[in-house]
């Protein structure tokens, strides 16, 4: 706010500021006053972080410059996945915010400023998704559209992560044509899966031909899961439960091993890369949500192993060879750690959850803190700090942390996160239907013996948790996707008195000696 005002991000080590994001290219700021200490896209990410912190009239501040001097008819060729995260998701989220019945604006009255700027940005990306395919350029310039030449390819999460942010923009004006688009989007990409119900990483618009076959849950990737399920929570579509189901599926089966997500070639579920990155670290958070808290702990714990190990986590860490990546050793201040963190602390109420954030914490003042912000670590081995603030540190990383100690603002609201730290509430309004498995007069079935047994949690709709009987003894449900033995014993007759295993969400056989287990390899 004192260094970097009106431009985009901050550069601490210099206290400067920088304009050239190759993801966003540059908006245009009018009319700037000159005794305003802000920043165009810091500020915008950074708007409903200063209503969780319960500072009102810096939000209010925020909100009038911004709805007097952004305007997005500017020749910039911008990255739709990161403007749409960024920009439209932190615009629709503090006008929801901005309408709570909360908030009281002192110097003016707020009249959906924001949702006017945020339909507008909306309005200039729908060009991207005039395809033969449906699937959206990664790149639109806002006043021309789709230039000539434009790149056609572009990454699944590119043009699989948009429903949150569109459809939240079509509810609340009226307008169809944004959900619809990311929609018709969504559903075309998952069209494109495999037989293993995988999908790679990069693909062609122009034709709808995979270019990138190897995929896995990091970068690429990592938000298409996230929106799928974060889209039926939102709005209540049974669809996006089966496309999240089948998908949740096919990477614990192809992608996990042991706590470990390696890639995997999205047509026959060979491993391919055996690396963690850091993005994979949100993968615990979404696992949560589901309701597979005993993977989620198990992952999380081996992201905070590496942490410890450097300090800060590695963009990349070679689990073959136990050592981080020759190329990919910085950390630029992410957030999927302590996302991570916080959701498992709100599930289990485990206060090692808390001393993890607490070390979080003073990792970044230790290794990262500077006089004039937070810098990005060059090398994790060396600690050689990068002039470089990203935005979503302020909108997501710290919003986390913050939530892990005081989570007021979560305890009395539903929301849902965007994968940019953005809350939007879960209407009843927003919702086409109800699933049939929420509501309770439907609940009596879940306790009949044979069906409790012979159905993972992950079919019905329910947490793990809520699949024992505390008055039966029954197998454990460690996993979303475990359905137990007929037996205790393990003993079997046919293969259908074995379930499906815990770990690797594979079916088991019956051997030829009549013992459930993993004896069928594909």
């Amino acid at each position: 706010m004192i260094y970097a005002f009106p431009h985009d991000e901050l550069k601490p080590l210099t206290r400067t500021f920088t304009d050239s994001l190759s993801e966003l290219g540059n908006l245009k700021l009018e009319h700037l006053p000159q005794d305003y200490n802000g920043s165009a896209l810091t500020l915008i990410e950074s708007l409903s972080s200063l209503i969780i912190l319960g500072n009102h009239t810096e939000f209010e501040r925020a909100v009038f410059w911004l709805s007097e001097n952004l305007n997005f008819d500017v020749d910039a060729r911008v990255n739709l996945f990161e403007c749409n995260i960024r920009v439209l998701g932190g615009l629709v989220s503090a006008h929801i915010l901005a309408t709570d019945s909360t908030i009281r604006f002192v110097q003016g009255s707020y009249m959906n400023q924001l949702l006017i700027l945020a339909k507008d940005l909306g309005q200039r990306f729908l060009p991207a998704f005039e395809t033969p395919t449906s699937l959206p350029y990664a790149w639109i310039n806002l006043k021309h559209g789709v230039m000539v030449n434009e790149t056609t390819e572009t990454s699944t999460s590119g043009c699989g992560s948009l429903i949150l942010e569109m459809g939240a923009l079509s509810r609340l004006t009226g307008d169809p044509r944004f959900e619809s688009a990311a929609l018709r989007a969504l559903r075309r990409l998952w069209s494109m899966r495999s037989s293993l119900n995988l999908l790679g990483t990069t693909l062609d618009v122009e034709t709808g031909e995979w270019i990138e076959y190897s995929s896995g849950i990091g970068a690429g990737v990592d938000s298409f899961y996230e929106y799928l399920y974060k889209a039926h929570i939102l709005f209540g579509k049974e669809e996006y439960w089966r496309m999240f189901q089948s998908a949740y599926l096919g990477v614990q089966k192809y992608f996990r091993y042991g706590p470990w997500y390696h890639e995997a070639d999205m047509r026959t579920g060979k491993a391919t890369y055996w690396q963690l990155t850091s993005l994979q670290a949100f993968w615990p958070g979404l696992q949560v949500l589901v309701g597979d808290i005993t993977a989620a702990n198990s992952s999380h714990r081996e992201f905070v192993h590496v942490w410890k190990k450097y300090g800060v986590l590695p963009e990349r860490y070679l689990l073959d060879h136990q050592i981080v990546h020759p190329t990919e050793k910085y950390y630029p201040l992410r957030p999927e750690l302590a996302e991570s963190t916080f959701y498992l602390y709100q599930a289990t109420k485990d206060p090692w959850y808390i001393e993890v954030g607490e070390s979080i914490v003073k990792s970044l003042n230790l290794y990262t803190r500077v006089n004039g912000g937070f810098a990005s670590v060059r090398d994790v081995t060396s600690m050689q700090l990068e002039d470089h603030q990203h935005s979503f540190f302020l909108a997501e990383t710290c919003k986390y942390l913050y939530l892990l100690f005081d989570d007021t603002f979560w305890a009395s609201r539903n929301y849902v996160f965007t994968t940019e730290g953005h809350p939007l509430p879960v209407l009843r309004d927003w919702h086409d239907r109800l699933p049939e498995a929420y509501i309770p007069s439907n609940w009596t079935y879940v306790k009949d013996d044979m069906q409790t047994r012979r159905a993972s949690s992950m079919s019905l709709q329910l947490c793990p948790a809520t699949m024992l009987d505390s008055w039966r003894p029954a197998p454990p449900i460690e996993s979303a996707c475990h359905i137990p033995d007929s037996r205790s014993d393990h003993r079997c007759l046919t293969d259908e008195d074995c379930g499906v295993d815990s770990t690797s969400c594979r079916r088991r056989s019956c051997s030829v000696s009549g013992y459930c287990g993993l004896w069928q390899f594909s």
